[in-house]
């Protein structure tokens, strides 16, 4: 039995995200080439802020603020192939002032493929490091307790 992700699944602590692999995210051996797991763990980070009512356009208007990554560090412990089911799982471990630790793994059923550690910071469009506005600051402090 295949479950993907939890059918509707959201808590405070953990968000999920469901996603199918296509052909194109393979390589020449029919499994996922290790970069799009990148692309995957930032499709679900961006939906979990979304989830959050952070509205990432509007923190650049009116903040000159934009979430960048500052590091990444990733595991690939077993490979995903054409047309799995994948669940991104993403969870907030860490907010600083200017910063934000996050966990991420990807799941083929209970079977876990890849796990990342992620750390965005806050800049300024111009690329100079800033605080959280308080508002999402607030929002992501709460997911940590």
């Amino acid at each position: 039995m295949r479950f993907g992700c939890l059918r509707g699944f959201r808590s405070l602590q953990m968000h999920e995200f469901q996603l199918r692999v296509y052909f194109e995210d393979t390589d020449l051996a029919g499994i996922v080439y290790y970069a799009n797991y990148l692309k995957f763990i930032e499709r679900a980070r961006s939906e979990f802020i979304r989830t959050l009512g952070v509205d990432q356009v509007a923190l650049k208007r009116d903040f000159d603020t934009v979430f960048a990554v500052r590091a990444v560090s990733v595991d690939y412990l077993q490979p995903a192939r054409f047309d799995d089911l994948l669940c991104v799982q993403t969870q907030i471990t860490t907010v600083g002032g200017a910063r934000v630790g996050l966990a991420q793994t990807v799941r083929r059923d209970a079977t876990v493929l890849v796990v990342a550690e992620v750390t965005l910071v806050c800049l300024t469009e111009s690329g100079r490091p800033t605080r959280i506005p308080a508002e999402v600051s607030n929002k992501l402090q709460s997911l940590t307790q």
